[in-house]
């Protein structure tokens, strides 16, 4: 059984999270935001707004997977995971 919108927005939420105050994250963490984030997409209550950020973090989360050095990934990008995190609690 597929995962409700709203459940869908705070699990991309919580990784963020984590991945902000931890500054370490693993691939299975990344997938699961690429997963989530497609899923996104293709829903109809995704506000417009979100979808833009939801790109941009969809190739963080590429970048983050491929990366030789994820924690460093992480690590460069604490401005933009505070940023999305709290835009979406706005758009939430």
């Amino acid at each position: 059984m597929p995962i409700q919108y709203h459940d869908q927005v705070n699990l991309l939420k919580d990784i963020l999270s984590e991945h902000q105050s931890e500054c370490c994250g693993t691939v299975a963490e990344c997938e699961q935001l690429e997963r989530v984030i497609k899923s996104l997409m293709v829903n109809s209550n995704t506000n417009p707004n979100v979808k833009n950020m939801l790109e941009d973090i969809y190739t963080y989360s590429q970048s983050g997977k491929n990366s030789t050095e994820l924690d460093q990934h992480i690590q460069s990008h604490q401005e933009q995971l505070s940023q999305w995190v709290e835009d979406i609690n706005t758009y939430s």
